[in-house]
């Protein structure tokens, strides 16, 4: 299987905690090739210490450029996660200052790991208010959203949730592998993304996360989830949940 969509991926060098240099960068990307990832929505942090979008374009076109050089394959769009709880979020949307998937109304979006976030319902139906559909990241590995009921309410709400693959594979620990299956299991993800942040073990790590996903959810699962729906936030399509339960690769 492969033309896989990466949604989430720290693949811009020198611009925050992903990739540090270019060779990094080549590293990763060759990592992702191999795992069957046909393109990647880079998606350096928006927030503050991290580096603006006018450096992130420009590096983005240099490694688009280095990546045709040495004849990876893969193509690059341009996203970015940005932090729920920095300030002037909400005020910034639909500016430059939020950075959506790409195009159309979906937003990358980072809740704290390890604080409570009692305000996530109102803050959901505030960006839905303003056009915004938030993608919230690794949903398993943020307190918040391990809450029994507080993911199935978000969604309902509007939100939609992004696996990150490591959490199944244990990569982040038995609490966030516990919940990803959860919410795996009761059908609450839009899509799966890496979170890509280093070349080291990349290929090792990539590989299990994806097979545990398949050994999880399926084959019909793991093409909704890493294809076929990221493919369309990229579009800017609206995405639809079906069935809470359904993990089977029914229509969106």
């Amino acid at each position: 299987m492969s033309g896989y969509v990466d949604l989430h991926c720290h693949l811009l060098p020198g611009v925050d905690d992903g990739a540090r240099t270019p060779a990094d960068a080549l590293e990763m990307a060759r990592a992702l090739v191999d795992l069957g990832v046909s393109t990647v929505a880079v998606s350096p942090h928006a927030r503050a210490g991290c580096a603006p979008v006018e450096v992130c374009v420009e590096r983005l076109a240099a490694l688009r450029g280095s990546l045709a050089e040495a004849g990876v394959p893969l193509t690059l769009e341009l996203g970015a996660e940005n932090a729920l709880v920095e300030d002037g979020f909400l005020e910034g949307l639909g500016t430059p200052a939020a950075r959506p998937v790409h195009r159309g109304p979906h937003l990358l979006v980072e809740l704290p790991y390890s604080a409570p976030v009692p305000a996530l319902p109102t803050l959901v139906f505030q960006m839905m208010r303003k056009g915004v559909v938030p993608l919230l990241a690794h949903p398993e590995r943020c307190l918040e959203l391990q809450r029994p009921g507080r993911a199935a309410e978000v969604v309902a709400l509007g939100a939609r949730l992004q696996l990150d693959l490591g959490a199944l594979s244990g990569r982040y620990g038995p609490v966030a592998r516990r919940t990803a299956r959860t919410l795996l299991d009761a059908g609450l993800y839009a899509v799966a993304a890496t979170d890509l942040h280093a070349p080291a073990g990349a290929r090792r790590w990539l590989e299990r996360a994806l097979a545990e996903l398949r050994a999880c959810a399926g084959d019909a699962a793991v093409e909704r989830l890493f294809r076929d729906v990221p493919a369309r936030v990229l579009a800017g399509e609206t995405v639809e949940m079906p069935e809470a339960g359904r993990v089977d690769g029914g229509t969106l």
